[in-house]
């Protein structure tokens, strides 16, 4: 516990408060962040093996935790994004080491189980609790692509489910409708043969590995230059890696 509280205080100097990290100034000091939080991490891993071990024992609230996490994974999706557009960052060669935030036990039937308890709440707790089912995807590195997904299906389709017990088979089929959506509007958008990347996913969840560069050339309609092949490639990899994160893995979870 002391070494935890002793890597919370050096954190604070580098970010006093969750709001100071949108306020850094250089990604030298973003760095400072990820590596300040990134010496939490373990620490509060061995602390959770515990049965008895609580964040009342500790200077730093679990709340808190949460929401410095949340902003650790917002460089990280910052850092995967900049990547995509091949802008060079010193943060590219940082580990994350998200294997130390996964946590097995967030996953979508747990939020769907959280959505069934909220129907039978008043207003005001509904929206507390509202607010921490979409703290708890934020926060979690497995619901966090799911994220956009989950909160319309609460705004949109929760409201007019009355039997609680009918939620996970009403988010299956508003899932369904919404990853056809997907493939017909990234089709359109970088202009795809559906048949062929249709295919392409398949074979990416059956292999579990990313599709090679000619695969996904194969699959547009209208073929880049030599030039251009790489970018467009690893562009078009990216939003399928993204379509599969967001609509199939962890959802029959």
């Amino acid at each position: 516990m002391k070494q935890f509280n002793e890597a919370f205080l050096e954190l604070l100097k580098v970010t006093p408060t969750v709001d100071s990290v949108n306020q850094l100034q250089s990604e030298e000091d973003e760095m400072d962040f990820v590596k300040a939080f990134r010496e939490l991490m373990p620490l509060k891993n061995v602390l959770s093996t515990f049965t008895e071990f609580t964040f009342d024992d500790l200077s730093m609230q679990e709340q808190g935790f949460e929401d410095y996490k949340s902003k650790y994974l917002d460089l990280y999706d910052k850092v995967r994004t900049n990547n995509m557009k091949e802008k060079v960052s010193i943060l590219d060669d940082i580990d994350f080491e998200l294997e130390l935030i996964h946590r097995d036990e967030i996953n979508v039937a747990y939020i769907l189980k959280l959505l069934g308890q909220l129907k039978a709440k008043n207003a005001e707790e509904q929206e507390k609790e509202r607010k921490r089912i979409v703290d708890i995807i934020s926060a979690d590195t497995q619901l966090r692509s799911k994220k956009e997904l989950i909160e319309r299906f609460i705004q949109e389709n929760l409201p007019h489910i009355e039997d609680t017990d009918q939620i996970p088979d009403e988010f299956e089929v508003f899932v369904n409708k919404e990853r056809i959506k997907a493939i017909k509007s990234l089709s359109q958008e970088e202009n795809l043969d559906k048949v062929k990347f249709e295919k392409v996913i398949g074979d990416y969840l059956f292999t579990e590995k990313q599709p090679l560069r000619d695969d996904v050339i194969g699959m547009m309609n209208k073929r880049p230059g030599l030039k251009e092949r790489r970018s467009t490639a690893e562009r078009i990899t990216s939003k399928i890696v993204k379509f599969v994160e967001t609509f199939i893995s962890g959802i029959a979870g």
